[in-house]
């Protein structure tokens, strides 16, 4: 019944396992890839025609995690998986991101890749796995896809690169100092297609290492794909790549002129108004049968590409007259918006970000569900991308794969950077509303949000900025690294090469691959230059602001407070009581965790002090030979009761109210009274002694007996 096919390597210390012929048969491809017992299933089909008119690639790319892979239940009230988890948009595009150069160029079907996580270890992370099962689902599946690719992660500790660390090291790499790096690459048997990291201000060396490291350690993986689809893969499609020759050559004779002047044009709008202007005077002096032609647009697209390209590559300006390594001008303000805890509108060129920071409590951190377990996170960053930043019109939604992607990209560069929750225990909410977009906003929104959580008083350990990478890779082996790209250069080029660090290092790089022939020399260079050009954007951000302000009055102010444990239950109360209590009276939001850290915020310095001292009074313990205030509380005949603690009450005996004989202490005290006490100690039953005569009831201060004074004076 089943024609069953199963390959497996040892990797990284686990066993790699590849199978197929069992599960989703009807599928043009599907493998179930297992590392350790973390297992995925991808399936791929694809349309054996393309829709008419198609005249781009739709490639399709779903992963998904089932929490029953991990023996969990989802959150919630519906208590199913619906809208996809921040991770699985992450994961899709990092699927995508490497396969979809790989199609034959020319090839518009429709293809469907799923991923699906059927089992967590919680040590195999199943990105990687789910990367692996893609690549040979597609190699099976007779798609002309150029692959197999190979993908793997790599940690740095101690000096020393590790191939697939477990889940648990990756996780919140902020609190774990000795973990300073979480990079994915994706390759194929010769070139790197694709990066994706997190790191802790490594140096160039270092990188380049790591992918190099990774890249290496990727070769046995794919020979495991290789050597499975030997027996199993499908018989190539029948397709062939459309000869687009003749179309090119009438596109280039009609219209070459006229769009050489158009891409002359400094300018973004006018260079697209031009652009577009020669794109439709090209298609009106074309022949009806041309213009149905559904290569037309790659045609077109073909001589923008050569125009662009084939300027640098001769050594002439770039189409906004910058040569390789300039970065285009740029402004940095802050402190813009006057009721926001902190802002900045970051411009650079024809990019613009209006970046702002809002500090929160305890309370506003973002609870995250994931497969192996719940956990918190106080620092948020989120990009938003709308139509008018580009000038166009266009439905608005919630965020797309590319928003959540870029805004991903920035955060990953940024929290390296940020203060440790015991020291700043604030919630930090970082939102990039790009204003303006031609090329690289996602590094317009680390170097804007830097600067406005310096603005909003945030300690960063230093300034951050980015700085996007292009290339142009001619077929005769000419190429150029470009710094600051535009976005022609980015659509009409081979790389996207995004790089973000502090000057003593690199905290994040993610690097996009349109071509399979990237030397490390060319990664080399691109590094080299980036890292000049981070280092200018730094200088020019400085210029506004080199170092954290002070706070917003409008921002919260946040005390914290560490109590023991097990008076935890004391502070809370039966049911929430006292610590409702304590709310309501001081107007102070309080926040405990387990560990018996207590956060205190308000913007108010004397609602804070209020819920400190009412906190206070529960937990600490009362010092012998120490003088406190208190509130006479009840009378009788041996003394009277004092509450002098927060809620303790201690006992002042009829002899320790006054240097006199009393019969009754309602002689001299109410109930209700407010009187100074002396703590003289604990009697056998661990009662409170206190004393009123050896205290000036007006000062407070204590009274010395004559005797002592004489003593103390003839020892003077």
């Amino acid at each position: 019944m089943f024609n069953i096919t199963k390959k497996s390597i040892q990797w990284g210390g686990e066993t790699l396992t590849l199978e197929t012929g069992k599960v989703a048969r009807q599928a043009d491809g599907s493998v179930i890839a297992t590392l350790g017992e973390t297992s995925v299933m991808a399936n791929v089909t694809f349309a054996k025609k393309a829709k008419p008119g198609q005249d781009f690639f739709p490639l399709t790319v779903h992963y998904q995690e089932k929490y029953y892979a991990a023996g969990k239940i989802p959150g919630g009230f519906f208590k199913r998986e619906a809208r996809p988890s921040e991770k699985e948009t992450l994961v899709s595009r990092l699927i995508d991101r490497p396969c979809r150069p790989l199609f034959v160029e020319g090839f518009k079907n429709e293809v469907l890749v799923m991923a699906t996580v059927l089992s967590c270890d919680l040590v195999n992370d199943p990105d990687i796995v789910a990367m692996i099962a893609a690549s040979a689902a597609l190699t099976l599946s007779g798609v002309p896809f150029m692959g197999p690719i190979g993908a793997a992660r790599v940690g740095f500790v101690d000096g020393k690169y590790v191939l697939n660390p477990a889940m648990d090291d990756m996780t919140q790499l902020r609190t774990k100092p000795e973990q300073r790096l979480d990079l994915v690459v994706a390759g194929t048997k010769t070139a790197v297609m694709m990066v994706e990291s997190e790191a802790y201000e490594l140096s160039e060396e270092e990188m380049l290492g790591a992918v190099k490291f990774g890249h290496e350690a990727m070769q046995p993986v794919i020979d495991l794909i290789i050597s499975l689809a030997e027996t199993s893969a499908k018989e190539p499609f029948d397709f062939s790549p459309p000869d687009i020759a003749d179309l090119y050559g009438k596109v280039k004779a009609a219209g070459e002129a006229q769009m050489r002047a158009a891409f002359a044009l400094k300018d973004k709008q006018e260079r697209t108004n031009a652009i577009s202007a020669a794109v439709a005077a090209i298609t009106a002096s074309l022949s009806e049968e041309d213009q149905a032609d559904i290569n037309l647009g790659s045609a077109i697209k073909k001589l923008e590409s050569a125009i662009l390209r084939g300027d640098i590559i001769n050594g002439g300006a770039r189409i906004d007259g910058r040569d390789t390594k300039t970065v285009r001008p740029i402004v940095s303000e802050t402190g813009i918006l006057p009721r926001a805890h902190g802002s900045a509108l970051f411009t650079r060129g024809e990019t613009q970000g209006l970046v702002v920071t809002t500090l929160g409590t305890g309370e506003d951190e973002q609870i995250i569900d994931a497969l192996n377990g719940n956990y918190r996170s106080n620092f948020l960053l989120h990009y938003n991308f709308p139509p008018y930043s580009v000038g166009e019109v266009g439905r608005v939604g919630s965020p797309g794969r590319r928003e959540i992607g870029h805004g991903k990209l920035a955060w990953r560069a940024l929290q390296a950077v940020l203060p440790a929750p015991t020291d700043f225990p604030y919630t930090i909410r970082v939102v990039s509303e790009i204003t303006e977009s031609n090329g690289s906003s996602s590094m317009a929104s680390v170097c804007g949000g830097s600067l406005s959580m310096m603005d909003a008083g945030v300690p960063l350990k230093a300034p951050v900025a980015g700085v996007a990478m292009g290339l142009i890779l001619e077929d005769d082996g000419k190429w150029a690294v470009l710094t600051d790209i535009l976005g022609d250069e980015d659509h009409l080029g081979d790389m996207d090469f995004k790089v973000a660090g502090t000057d003593a290092g690199i905290t994040s790089l993610q690097m996009d691959i349109k071509v399979a022939g990237i030397t490390p020399e060319i990664m080399e260079q691109a590094l080299a230059q980036a890292k000049d050009g981070r280092m200018h954007i730094l200088g020019e951000m400085n210029k506004a602001l080199s170092a954290p302000q002070g706070f917003s009055e409008y921002a919260p102010k946040i005390e914290t407070l560490s109590i023991p444990t097990d008076k935890i239950r004391e502070v809370i109360g039966s049911g929430g009581k006292v610590i409702r209590e304590i709310v309501e009276t001081s107007g102070a939001k309080v926040d405990i965790n387990d560990d018996g850290v207590i956060k205190i915020a308000s913007s108010s310095a004397d609602a804070i002090k209020k819920a400190y001292d009412m906190i206070w009074s529960i937990v600490a313990e009362p010092e012998e030979g120490q003088i406190y205030t208190g509130k006479v509380v009840k009378l009788v005949d041996f003394g009277a009761f004092v509450n002098f603690f927060g809620k303790r009450d201690g006992l002042v005996h009829v002899s320790q109210i006054a240097n006199k004989r009393l019969n009754h202490p309602n002689e001299i005290l109410k109930e209700g009274q407010e009187v100074k006490v002396k703590l003289l100690g604990f009697d056998d039953r661990g009662k409170v002694r206190l004393g009123m005569k050896m205290v000036d009831q007006e000062t407070g201060a204590e009274i010395v007996p004559e005797k002592k004074e004489k003593e103390e004076a003839s020892e003077g």
